[in-house]
């Protein structure tokens, strides 16, 4: 036996409550497109077209995501979201459904860990001490009056990697949530692990007739309008005293298309990317890696006393 490493969490400050609704299933992107495509084109800041979203997941044009300053740059958290085609989301799959999704997930997972041994944990097979020591939180209000938490805990898990490196929840608010952690800050690394997996379990689900959830203006979809596109989040924690407290911040993240959240922690902030939808995932790492650098530069700049108008970016 060996010993889980549970997963960092951050503040998932993109839950659907921060876009007002959810979808039921793919199609309802389709057949409610005049509504979804408002929603959409409104969180993301991005015009919806004929055009096929774009997608890089090549690792190498990544740059700068392995040197982020450790003095502020604590740890990484690179994630990302699918849906499986031919079941509703989890905001209105029937119990047999998502018994069927943990089917298919045990199936792909078994497969995956020919190259990444891990294993795969039922929430309902723990006691409270191990639900505890994975971060296992009761459903919230918000997940329960979205349906997200119908039956709850059956069929929910979560598949870690023996190292480590890879978490893969099952059935929680998406059908799949991939979450690479770095406790090095090192985005370049915790996103080629993400990539790299990704791809295979994309494969394999492939291979079991039941791909993602494709659609052609919007490109990855699940049920949340603020996943679609990517589905992917960046989010990095920094440790700033200075740079919360200026009368500029605000202005400064809405040019960068970033957010920034408290945590539990005094003076340790979550960085994150805004938008998944109108840039490829390489691009996506590339803005909150340059963002972070950038904020760093803020940071050290005003800890002597210095200005930061020089350094605040035009909009994007």
């Amino acid at each position: 036996m060996w010993k889980v490493k549970p997963p960092v969490y951050f503040p998932m400050e993109t839950s659907p409550a921060s876009v007002g609704c959810v979808a039921g299933d793919a199609e309802s992107y389709i057949l409610f497109c005049d509504f979804f495509d408002r929603v959409i084109e409104a969180h993301h800041g991005h015009k919806i077209t004929s055009q096929t979203p774009e997608s890089d997941f090549n690792c190498d044009n990544l740059k700068g995501g392995e040197d982020l300053d450790r003095s502020y740059a604590v740890r990484c958290e690179v994630s990302v979201v699918r849906g499986v085609e031919g079941f509703c989301f989890p905001t209105h799959c029937s119990r047999g459904e998502r018994r069927e999704l943990l089917t298919l997930a045990r199936r792909a997972l078994q497969r995956l860990e020919e190259d990444l041994p891990g294993r795969l944990l039922l929430l309902e097979d723990l006691n409270q001490d191990q639900q505890r020591e994975l971060d296992f939180d009761p459903p919230s209000d918000s997940q329960l009056r979205i349906g997200v938490a119908r039956d709850w805990p059956d069929a929910r898990g979560v598949w870690v990697g023996k190292d480590g490196s890879l978490v893969v929840w099952v059935n929680m608010e998406d059908h799949l949530r991939l979450v690479s952690t770095r406790d090095d800050a090192n985005i370049t690394e915790a996103f080629k692990c993400m990539c790299i997996n990704l791809q295979k379990l994309e494969d394999l689900y492939r291979e079991l007739k039941h791909p993602f959830t494709w659609k052609q203006q919007l490109g990855w979809v699940s049920s949340s309008p603020a996943d679609v596109g990517t589905g992917l989040r960046i989010r990095v924690q920094l440790k700033l005293q200075h740079l919360p407290k200026h009368n500029r911040l605000q202005d400064v993240l809405k040019r960068l298309r970033l957010c920034m959240d408290t945590t539990d922690s005094p003076a340790l902030y979550c960085v994150s990317n805004t938008a998944t939808f109108g840039l490829s995932e390489v691009g996506l790492t590339q803005l909150v890696v340059d963002g972070v650098k950038l904020l760093i530069a803020m940071e050290k700049r005003l800890e002597v006393n210095g200005d930061i108008e020089g350094l605040i970016p035009a909009q994007k």
